[in-house]
């Protein structure tokens, strides 16, 4: 289920909120590591691999999505270092990185949101302006 069609908005943008149905968990124990890359592929192959690390739902993987990952990796290396770009074997490796979370559409349609923090925040200049206005009226 929502596979096709446009991404969905995001959750601040939506004005109907349903209630999400909740999936079943399992609990493991352990903790899931990111199998090195190979020095073999080719840098945007590597590079590619390499940022799943950073990326915020890479904490949901398993390592069966580490290994699905170093597949896709060496099937993109293969096909960027051929000689001939291959338009379906791209099509293979896109619906796989798609598979994987890889891009905000993926994510939105699972229901999925990144909100990635930017060090320490600072306020809007409005807020401090309020803060400051409260201070001096000893609130």
């Amino acid at each position: 289920m929502g596979t096709r069609g446009p991404a969905p908005k995001r959750s601040s943008e939506r004005r109907r909120r349903n209630r999400d149905s909740r999936p079943d968990k399992v609990r493991v124990a352990g903790v899931v590591d990111m199998p090195p890359a190979d020095e073999g592929w080719h840098p945007i192959a590597r590079d590619w691999y390499c940022s799943l690390d950073e990326s915020g739902q890479s904490q949901f993987f398993e390592p069966s999505d580490w290994q699905a990952a170093r597949y896709v990796a060496e099937v993109m290396s293969k096909n960027l270092a051929a000689g001939r770009f291959s338009a379906m074997l791209f099509s293979a490796v896109w619906s796989a990185m798609t598979e994987l979370l890889s891009t905000e559409a993926s994510r939105r349609r699972v229901r999925m949101e990144i909100e990635r923090e930017a060090g320490e925040a600072t306020p809007p200049a409005g807020v401090t302006a309020l803060d400051e206005y409260r201070r001096s009226l000893g609130a």
